[in-house]
């Protein structure tokens, strides 16, 4: 999936911890086989194939994921949208060679691109694209479907304290360690300096994190964040970090998208109506100036001047 996953646990013994990561990380090589768009064999890939000349049947998992992904789309009204495969490979975040797409290449992209395009018939199994062009891209709420699924094996198993990180930018942290209340996570501020913005207790939740450090381009002096508006078929402007917690990891990695792509006013409302436990740290960058907006968040933030909504 692009990032490196890293399991913390407690166990009686180091070789049922043994056990339990290699089942662990069994699940996400299996998932990783099912919904890669990087392996020309898994199954997003025979769908980004054949789905515009014909209906797939896919697996029930598949279509769970998928069903996932279009509700957040709706919800979000696009800001968040699995088709911008196509969109991700004209700006060359695809391969990490940024480069800016030609007027007529963006205005060809808009019939690839949109959640609506994609159809997903959960009762028959099935999967069509209604325009040819439409390319999956799982990037925005792969991980944390992936961490679930992970998280729910090990609740099966019996494990009560472990933390499972995706990269970082999303993490979920299954009770405790023993004597504490919590897992402790250090949110760290905008580059250059990655100061301690915020340090979060989390148990039982997810925790998911965007921001545009990691894969960006410049271009006549301009930074190109990888993080896409799928409305405007550009990268996003203006948003600096996003962190959100959230007891679903599918669901805070998607929204951690939505909170980059939208104004806080209108993707904090998408929480109210959504995501009922959410709660969001939201920097932007407004002529120079760090913006902070805070949405139900609980921890102290070392910032001299935050806007609750």
């Amino acid at each position: 999936m692009g990032t490196q996953f890293t399991l913390f646990l407690y166990s009686a013994t180091n070789t049922e911890a043994a056990a339990e990561a290699d089942e662990v990380f069994e699940e996400i090589d299996r998932l990783e086989q099912l919904l890669s768009n990087y392996r020309t064999t898994s199954e997003l890939s025979r769908i980004n194939a054949l789905a515009a000349q014909q209906t797939i049947t896919t697996d029930p998992e598949v279509i769970r994921f998928l069903q996932d992904s279009l509700h957040w789309s709706a919800a979000s009204d696009g800001a968040f949208d699995i088709t911008v495969g196509k969109l991700m490979k004209a700006w060359g975040f695809y391969v990490h060679q940024g480069r800016i797409p030609a007027a007529d290449e963006i205005s060809k992209l808009r019939a690839a691109t949109g959640w609506q395009k994609l159809q997903v018939d959960p009762d028959n199994r099935t999967v069509h694209f209604a325009d040819p062009g439409v390319e999956l891209d799982p990037g925005g709420i792969g991980k944390g479907f992936a961490v679930d699924a992970a998280i729910r094996i090990l609740r099966a198993d019996g494990v009560t304290s472990a933390m499972l990180s995706a990269g970082s930018s999303t993490v979920y942290a299954l009770g405790a360690p023993p004597n504490k209340s919590g897992w402790p996570v250090i949110i760290a501020g905008p580059l250059p300096s990655k100061a301690t913005l915020s340090v979060v207790m989390l148990r039982d939740t997810s925790l998911s994190s965007a921001d545009c450090s990691q894969k960006n381009f410049i271009a006549g002096g301009h930074l190109y964040c990888h993080i896409m508006d799928p409305r405007t078929l550009r990268p996003v402007e203006g948003r600096v970090q996003v962190t959100i917690v959230d007891p679903s990891a599918t669901a805070s990695d998607a929204l951690s998208n939505v909170l980059f792509v939208d104004d806080p006013d209108q993707s904090f409302q998408i929480l109210r109506e959504y995501a009922p436990e959410a709660r969001a740290l939201v920097l932007s960058n407004r002529d120079g100036d760090i913006h902070c907006a805070l949405f139900r968040w609980k921890s102290r933030v070392a910032l001299p001047q935050c806007v609750s909504h």
